[in-house]
């Protein structure tokens, strides 16, 4: 009986002893976790979380870059609100949204649900690599590139005279009603193959055999497409949506090379009217609350789309 209870007390004694040991290794293993992560973070806070906090304290101030700061609070963001010039320059990124976006995902579904069956062959791997070609064509070069087809003399224009549509030829990034959407399109060729190979990458996930028993059931290629393969590529079409909302939304250098933002201001998007107003208005403040007031919109816009699209098990 003796033996029994100093057994217990033994027992007793080695668990405070263990529940040290053990806290003492976890402490460890996060203080090495933090040591690790601690670089990463020192960069992210220097070129992310700085850059953020001063850009957020200038948008409260009115300031040419150069002289003394006057604070103005929230002034410069009632401006950002309620200039009729500042608001179609959003409105600007919104319609260049929808173009970056309807285009590439609407073609890229059409494309992945195409070569399904033939992306292991000569074909698929053909039509992968000429899709996915403008994706690593610098920014610059398609904008020249396009601004040349997209001229007077260029080969839109030789087209449509090459069969009989000679009216409808014009110069269309100086056209205040088609300079828009035809910077639209340079965007759109930009994001075809990321999109195509996102969803593409997405299709070899889902299971053939779904699209057997479909086979089986009936089922055309149509069934196939809404029933199988749109509900498999739920998370690569928000990815897509979300890539494409960003780049439209914070565009600089497609507009920039192609239009320059005219005519007047009607393909100005944010990311342009921010260069402009820093650098060439000096209105640093001002700058500073539509750069703020741009991330807000992002996030609104992106933080929906990942919810929507996200797969809940």
């Amino acid at each position: 009986m003796i033996d029994r209870t100093n057994q217990i007390a033994g027992a007793a004694g080695a668990a405070p002893a263990r529940s040290r040991k053990s806290a003492g290794i976890g402490r460890r293993t996060a203080i090495a976790a933090l040591l690790f992560a601690a670089p990463a973070f020192i960069m992210y806070a220097a070129f992310v979380l700085v850059p953020l906090a001063m850009s957020v304290f200038y948008s409260l101030q009115r300031w040419d870059g150069i002289g003394k700061m006057r604070f103005v609070g929230l002034n410069n963001y009632l401006i950002v609100l309620t200039d009729a010039d500042l608001l179609q320059v959003i409105g600007n990124a919104f319609l260049l949204a929808a173009w970056f976006t309807l285009i590439p995902v609407v073609l890229g579904l059409a494309v992945a649900a195409a070569i399904r069956e033939h992306l292991g062959g000569p074909f698929g791997t053909a039509t992968r690599t000429i899709l996915f070609l403008p994706q690593v064509i610098p920014l610059v070069a398609a904008g020249i590139a396009w601004s040349w087809m997209f001229a007077n003399t260029g080969l839109v224009n030789q087209a449509l005279r090459g069969i009989g549509l000679e009216a409808l030829a014009r110069g269309w990034l100086g056209d205040f009603t088609f300079a828009l959407p035809a910077v639209g399109i340079i965007g759109a060729w930009v994001l075809l193959g990321l999109c195509t190979m996102l969803l593409v990458t997405g299709i070899t996930k889902i299971d053939p055999s779904l699209y057997e028993a479909a086979r089986l059931d009936g089922a055309g290629p149509w069934d196939e497409f809404i029933y199988i393969t749109l509900p498999g590529l739920r998370q690569e079409l928000g990815v897509c949506v979300t890539v494409t909302v960003i780049a439209a939304l914070a565009s600089f250098d497609i507009v920039y090379i192609a239009t320059g933002g005219g005519p007047g201001i009607q393909t100005t998007v944010p990311g342009l009217e921010i260069y402009r107003l820093a650098f060439a208005h000096r209105q640093v403040g001002l700058a500073s609350a539509l750069a703020i007031f741009l991330m807000v919109l992002v996030l609104v816009c992106v933080l929906p789309i990942q919810w929507l699209t996200r797969v809940r098990r």
